[in-house]
């Protein structure tokens, strides 16, 4: 009989196909199972949250100098580009002025008639600058002061009497902060508004008021030479409502659609700004009334003034480029 005890026993075999996982590990190792590709997962994921954050901070960033005063280019659809005021000034004068100021300049005219002196704004980078007609034309030199006093000799480019409008280039200059252009059709009684010029030599005068009415018939003297005589004695003549204002307009004059507002302006105002509280020039300040006093002088602004709709200032840019109309 054999000893059944005597030889060892056969080791036990694992089953075929292991219940547990799937595929089986091989027989005899006791490596465990490679675990799943999670970790490789990981990383693209981890990846595109990074570059998340990267996109949020430069989007902050992004929005940080929106809230700033910047020359951003905006189209205007005359070839014109400027700034705007950031959302967090908007409605405010202060934000208004800090962010127009610079696109406003100081004009001296010196001609055989004498000296005048207005305001004008800045439209584009290299030195175009709109401003009234009765303020350059027949001048013999026109001198700019920026608002950070730097000094620029600039060329009569075109004039349009008809619409007291005119267009002078600053000579050499690059890199200026051009106004943005607003919509006088969108413009309504009541809305407020900033105006900013050179009162007296004053630069950078600010000003601010409302919209007091719109569609004024305003009347202006052509002729540059009475004018200017009558402007050194206190303002450029004009007509409103069958009566005149500020000395005789004369025989040579024309009549123009004008935005009548209260903010204050001055002589010197003329060919400056009046801006909507978004920081757009909505027209170019051309007339207001300065009531003489028994001896004389002139008394200063009473909150009656005009400017010219910037819609029929951007309609006039291409024949002011031209040379304009005599």
């Amino acid at each position: 009989m054999t000893d059944y005890y005597r030889y060892p026993q056969p080791e036990p075999q694992p089953e075929p196909y292991d219940t547990g996982a799937y595929p089986p590990p091989p027989p005899h190792s006791l490596a465990p199972p490679p675990p799943p590709h999670r970790a490789k997962a990981k990383r693209p994921v981890a990846l595109i949250v990074a570059v998340a954050v990267a996109a949020a901070v430069i989007g902050g960033g992004a929005s940080a100098l929106v809230g700033q005063f910047v020359g951003d280019d905006k189209s205007s659809g005359t070839g014109v580009t400027g700034t705007n005021v950031s959302r967090s000034s908007t409605g405010t004068v202060s934000g208004v002025a800090q962010a127009v100021s610079p696109s406003i300049v100081e004009i001296s005219a010196t001609s055989s008639a004498g000296q005048s002196t207005g305001s004008g704004v800045i439209i584009t980078a290299d030195g175009e600058v709109i401003t009234n007609n009765h303020v350059v034309s027949g001048a013999d030199t026109v001198k700019v002061k920026l608002s950070d006093g730097k000094t620029y000799t600039a060329k009569v480019v075109g004039t349009d009497p008809y619409k007291d409008l005119a267009l002078i280039k600053l000579q050499g200059a690059t890199g200026l902060k051009a106004a943005s252009l607003g919509d006088s059709s969108k413009v309504k009684v009541g809305d407020e508004v900033v105006a900013i010029g050179s009162p007296e030599g004053l630069t950078g005068t600010v000003t601010s008021g409302i919209v007091s009415a719109l569609n004024r018939d305003v009347t202006v003297a052509k002729d540059q030479d009475q004018g200017r005589q009558q402007q050194q004695d206190g303002g450029w003549p004009f007509e409103f409502g069958g009566q005149q204002f500020n000395g005789d307009t004369g025989d040579s004059k024309t009549t123009y659609k004008a935005i009548q507002t209260d903010a204050s302006l001055n002589p010197g105002n003329s060919g400056g700004a009046l801006i909507n509280m978004n920081g757009e020039i909505i027209g170019i300040n051309s007339a207001m009334y300065s009531p003489s006093s028994a001896t004389g002088s002139t008394v200063g602004s009473v909150g009656l003034g005009f400017a010219i709709p910037i819609d029929t200032v951007k309609a006039d840019l291409d024949d002011l480029r031209s040379g304009g109309n005599s």
